[in-house]
């Protein structure tokens, strides 16, 4: 579709012709049935009216005066005596009307002998006469290359009436009815479709105007769309001014992003140079101390490109069958040097089977961050413990708990922003570690909570929406 207002144009101006056609069509079998009726009658009622004049008693003046009457220039009426002669010397009387040649009756006695016919009802060629009625009532009869509605009845003396009308002049009075609706209808239709042109551009006005407010917009104007617009767009501009905020909430928050990650980036960078060159005059410990710069620049790094490959899934992977058990004993089975290096116990007090659905890579980076998170802030002989089960509404939960410094109170909520940190700065690390885990939790639909042990530590819980799944079957197996 290339334009929505000639589409509306092109539909309606068709569906006005169609719907024109129509109608006059339905208005001409309409009258054509009502008028067909109307003759019907008033040929019957002219029969009655007929049959009133002519009797058994009828003299031959009578017919000759009534044959004179009906006679028409150039065709005249007959009747026939009681020899069976027919006379033709009957003056013919001048037309009233054009369309009385439209017109004729005749009588036959009973044996079907014509006794009187009246113009149009008989030819001088060949001396035949118009055919003799079977039976009472209204019928088609062809005669002489023309159809004629008649009705006949018997009369007095065993004889039959018939009056006819020429099909001819119906199907010309019908022809003029529908001409005459159909002629204002053709008419007004040039002043129809110019008024529903103007209609479709005034009620698409709207969009065009919206459409200007959007088009004459520079990417940095973000405000909503304030523009008035009937109810039918009520919906698209609240989907524009939507998107335009979410559109503003990404970008501020991709601002916000590359601003504190250059500035996380600028301090290692300044010091590796630092260190660097400090080796370069001669200080050896500088060299280890520029080896753990690149150490937290690289785990940096890797974080920023963690969270930029989460941001541009966003359907947060393909849900699976998980068994958490299973993928916390192999990731706690990686992270175990880290632990035995600083004289650590990492261990699994509770590790029940638990199958859930969710996506097993995100999943294992949210746990892993959440274990190396623990160990790095859990002293030298410190103890990091993971637990897990499932609640009363079979919802499973996982608890990461360690021994370190905790985390203030008044820092809880923001911890989990990225490039916060804990108050214990001595801790290498970029900030992403929490934030990483709490963009995970949600992608997945669970929920993540933070809170200081009282005994000392921090406890890390996760619980997730949906229930566990059922173990298979052996049938299913």
């Amino acid at each position: 579709m290339t334009s929505i207002r000639r589409y509306l144009n092109w539909a309606l101006a068709t569906l006005l012709l169609v719907v024109m056609s129509l109608a006059v069509t339905a208005a001409y079998f309409v009258t054509r049935h009502e008028m067909e009726e109307i003759f019907d009658a008033q040929l019957s009622l002219q029969a009655r009216i007929v049959a009133g004049l002519v009797t058994d008693r009828t003299t031959a003046d009578e017919y000759a005066k009534i044959a004179a009457q009906l006679s028409q220039p150039g065709h005249f009426a007959r009747w026939y005596g009681s020899t069976g002669n027919l006379l033709t010397d009957l003056a013919a009387p001048a037309l009233y009307d054009h369309e009385e040649k439209m017109l004729s009756l005749g009588v036959w006695s009973d044996s079907g002998r014509p006794i009187l016919m009246g113009a149009r009802w008989y030819d001088d060629g060949d001396s035949s006469s118009f055919p003799a009625p079977a039976k009472e009532g209204h019928r088609w009869v062809s005669y002489q290359d023309h159809r004629w509605r008649t009705f006949s009845m018997p009369i007095a003396g065993g004889r039959w009436l018939s009056i006819g009308l020429r099909e001819a002049f119906q199907s010309e009075l019908f022809n003029k009815v529908a001409l005459g609706n159909f002629v204002p209808l053709l008419l007004t239709l040039p002043i129809l479709l110019w008024l529903m042109a103007r209609l479709i551009r005034r009620g698409l006005a709207p969009i065009g105007e919206l459409s200007r407010q959007v088009e004459a917009r520079d990417e940095k104007d973000l405000r909503p769309i304030r523009v008035a617009v009937p109810q039918e767009l009520q919906a698209l501009r609240g989907a524009l001014n939507d998107f335009i905020e979410r559109l503003g909430q990404t970008l501020e928050r991709e601002r916000r992003f590359t601003a504190d990650a250059a500035h996380e980036l600028r301090t290692p960078l300044a010091a590796l140079k630092i260190h660097l060159d400090n080796a370069r005059f001669g200080e050896p410990s500088a060299l280890d101390k520029a080896y753990n710069g690149i150490e937290r620049l690289q785990r940096v790094v890797e974080q920023l490109l963690l969270l930029a490959r989460l941001e541009l899934d966003e359907q947060g992977g393909v849900p699976e069958s998980v068994e958490l058990s299973a993928l916390v004993l192999d990731l706690a089975a990686e992270l175990w040097p880290l632990a035995e290096s600083q004289q650590q116990t990492l261990e699994i007090v509770d590790s029940p089977t638990l199958r859930l659905e969710g996506n097993v890579t995100e999943l294992g980076i949210l746990i892993r961050n959440l274990l190396d998170n623990a160990l790095r802030y859990t002293p030298e002989g410190g103890r990091v413990e993971v637990a897990m089960g499932q609640t009363a509404e079979r919802r499973p939960w996982l608890s990461i708990r360690d021994s370190g410094p905790g985390i203030p109170e008044s820092l809880l909520q923001a911890v989990t922003q990225r490039f916060q940190r804990a108050a214990d700065q001595r801790i290498s690390g970029s900030g992403l570690g929490l934030s990483i885990a709490v963009e995970i939790a949600e992608r997945q639909q669970l929920k993540m909570t933070l809170a200081n042990r009282p005994e000392g530590g921090l406890e890390v819980r996760l619980v997730w929406n949906r229930p566990v799944l059922a173990p298979p079957t052996p049938d299913m197996v």
